[in-house]
């Protein structure tokens, strides 16, 4: 590790325990109803470093959520998203905001998120919205997936999409498969090492198979700034620097047909 890379790291981690010292007086000033988290992207897996309140169940040590994901996968492209609803499995309604965390050099190395239960919120708004006829309640936020380990955040994903479409891998075609890799994509699951594995294993199909989808699906839309466009082991995104690879030049044909 260069003097760069060293000065760097030092300066997340100041970044990070200036942070984690006022997690717990920011939750804490707005009631039990309120949680805020502080993520580190150099370890995904682990990325949870402080926490204040108790709102997704979360704890040190625990691994991002979905919108993590998404964020990382973003990389220095990420931006604030404030004010955002969703929904967790167990029905509560949150208002949250994600903010990533830059270092000098702008790289994208973690978030300070903050999560507000605005359950009984909602309830009340819609009683009350009924009692003086306000017409139909706002849309229902798309639910967001939190959990302690990484694996377990992307096998609800993945079952999550497969419900979406009242069909498991061995019941889509080839156009459904591809189009399930892509919104996975979109979603942010391929943006950590070892996550196309984790999908092939939930979905049943060989780890093989799985980059070779994954390869199709990116090569049939045109290249967003959050499309990493080389989906093997080697180019997932480097979370620690914050950077994403540049397109590859070619992509691989399905080794194993549509059937895999």
């Amino acid at each position: 590790m260069g003097a760069t890379d060293t000065a760097l790291r030092h300066e997340r981690d100041a970044v990070l325990g200036a942070l984690a010292r006022i997690v717990g007086g920011l939750a804490a000033t707005f009631g039990p109803v309120c949680e805020v988290v502080l993520h580190d992207y150099r370890d995904p897996e682990h990325s949870v470093v402080a926490v204040g309140g108790d709102v997704t169940g979360r704890a040190v040590g625990a691994t991002m959520s979905e919108i993590g994901l998404r964020m990382a996968a973003l990389g220095d492209a990420a931006r604030d998203e404030v004010g955002y609803r969703t929904r967790t499995p167990s029905g509560k309604l949150l208002k949250s905001s994600t903010l990533p965390l830059r270092d000098s050099t702008g790289a994208v190395f973690g978030a300070l998120c903050v999560n507000v239960d605005v359950t009984a919120v909602d309830q009340a708004h819609a009683l009350l919205g009924a009692l003086a006829g306000l017409g139909a309640a706002p849309a229902e936020p798309p639910t967001t997936f939190f959990g302690d380990d990484l694996d377990s955040v992307i096998d609800a994903i993945v079952d999550a999409d497969q419900l979406h479409r009242h069909a498991d891998w061995s019941g889509l075609d080839r156009d459904q498969r591809l189009d399930l890799f892509r919104g996975l994509d979109r979603r942010g699951v391929f943006a950590v090492r070892r996550s196309v594995e984790q999908v092939a294993r939930r979905l049943g199909i060989s780890r093989a198979s799985a980059y070779s989808y994954l390869a199709q699906a990116r090569a049939a839309r045109p290249p967003t700034p959050d499309n990493v466009q080389d989906p093997s082991p080697d180019n997932i995104p480097d979370l620690a620097q914050g950077n994403v690879p540049e397109p590859a030049p070619n992509l691989v044909p399905n080794p194993e047909g549509d059937h895999a």
